[in-house]
């Protein structure tokens, strides 16, 4: 079976490391499996899919992706496959449109990556959703809030909806070897905690940074990820003085050995699908503290720690209970690991493969 995945970039993201962690497991089970990509721009994770599977990387060109020439160019390769799978918008918007444009047969599928997005706020892109999603022969959700929300949000049949959890290579976070704490500019007797996620609206470093001057001086904090906001991150940390606790470290390949390294992993966000690096942070053997928000709580609830969207001090007192307590600590991390054994890589490839066989 040909399978061509379609994507806005690689860009570090969680549909990326999806992509990048998938495609090389789906090639080795004998699946004919290429990637598309609306911006070809050599972000990490294309030279990574490249060093772990000799997958075909098509480039569609190395600007915007909301050029609309991507409807015309996108033809010529839905045509050389069994079947289209597609991520993240407006990758959504350019294959709808191309498929209904020049009477593509190739049957396509989207998954839906979030909870939310800036279109189901607008009148007018609401409605140009109802017709878009509609092109799709399945859509995948990958939460339970994510599958509530769309449905709520489209008119579409119920057995057009296809509920498939993410998944992760648990056992490589889990036998990940420990980055050196010398590496970086801390002190011996540093507790660290880090976060790994882009600097968009969507996340919010900012509590977490806020809540930094509460927390003992022994804690230094690791900013993993770039994006738009990373500069007003990096003004804000310099405001509030605390440069030498705060490190921003940049895209990263070697996550995994960095949460080992950590004591505490947090993701402070406004709303998440089903977040790769929530799991990863399960996976890793130490405690995880998250924002109380649709595809955090599915699976945080009863194994690592909520606190409520932007409270910066029920943050920083849930890390001082941590750091305090040895018990606590351990029994947290021991229900973090129990839990991400829940989100298997291959379990959500084999499901995936059931609804390519379905469509082909």
């Amino acid at each position: 079976m040909r399978i061509l995945q379609v994507i806005n970039s690689l860009a570090t993201g969680g549909a990326e490391k999806l992509l990048l962690e998938s495609i090389p497991k789906y090639r080795e089970r004998g699946f004919e499996m290429d990637l598309l990509l609306l911006n070809g721009s050599e972000f990490p994770f294309v030279e990574a899919l490249r060093q772990r599977s000799d997958c075909k990387i098509i480039v569609l060109g190395k600007g915007s992706v909301y050029n609309p020439g991507h409807i015309f160019r996108l033809k010529k390769y839905f045509e050389r496959y069994d079947l289209v799978h597609v991520h993240l918008f407006p990758a959504l918007y350019w294959t709808a449109f191309s498929k209904y444009l020049f009477r593509i047969k190739t049957p396509l599928i989207f998954t839906e990556h979030n909870t939310s997005n800036r279109r189901r706020n607008n009148w007018f892109l609401s409605r140009m959703d109802q017709w878009v999603y509609k092109q799709f022969k399945t859509v995948v959700t990958i939460s339970s809030e994510v599958d509530k929300n769309l449905r709520q949000h489209l008119n579409l049949p119920k057995d057009r909806f296809e509920f498939i959890q993410n998944g992760i290579d648990v056992e490589s976070v889990i036998n990940a070897t420990p980055t050196n704490l010398n590496d970086f500019s801390m002190p011996e007797n540093a507790k660290v905690l880090i976060q790994v996620s882009s600097f968009t609206e969507q996340k919010d470093q900012t509590t977490l940074i806020s809540a930094m001057p509460y927390v003992s001086s022994e804690v230094h904090l690791l900013l993993v990820g770039d994006g738009p906001l990373l500069e007003a991150a990096r003004l804000y940390v310099n405001e509030l003085g605390l440069n030498d606790r705060i490190h921003f470290l940049g895209i990263r390949m070697d996550v995994p050995r960095l949460l080992k390294m950590s004591d505490i992993i947090v993701l402070s966000t406004h709303y998440e699908g089903l977040s790769l690096s929530s799991i990863e942070a399960l996976a890793s053997g130490k405690p995880f503290i998250a924002s109380n928000v649709p595809g955090l709580k599915d699976i945080v609830q009863d194994a690592g720690i909520l606190f409520e969207i932007g409270n910066k001090k029920e943050l920083a007192s849930s890390i001082t209970h941590l750091l305090n307590s040895e018990e606590f600590y351990r029994e947290i991390a021991k229900k973090c690991v129990d839990r991400a054994q829940n989100y298997s890589i291959d379990k959500m490839i084999d499901k995936h493969i059931s609804l390519y066989n379905k469509h082909v």
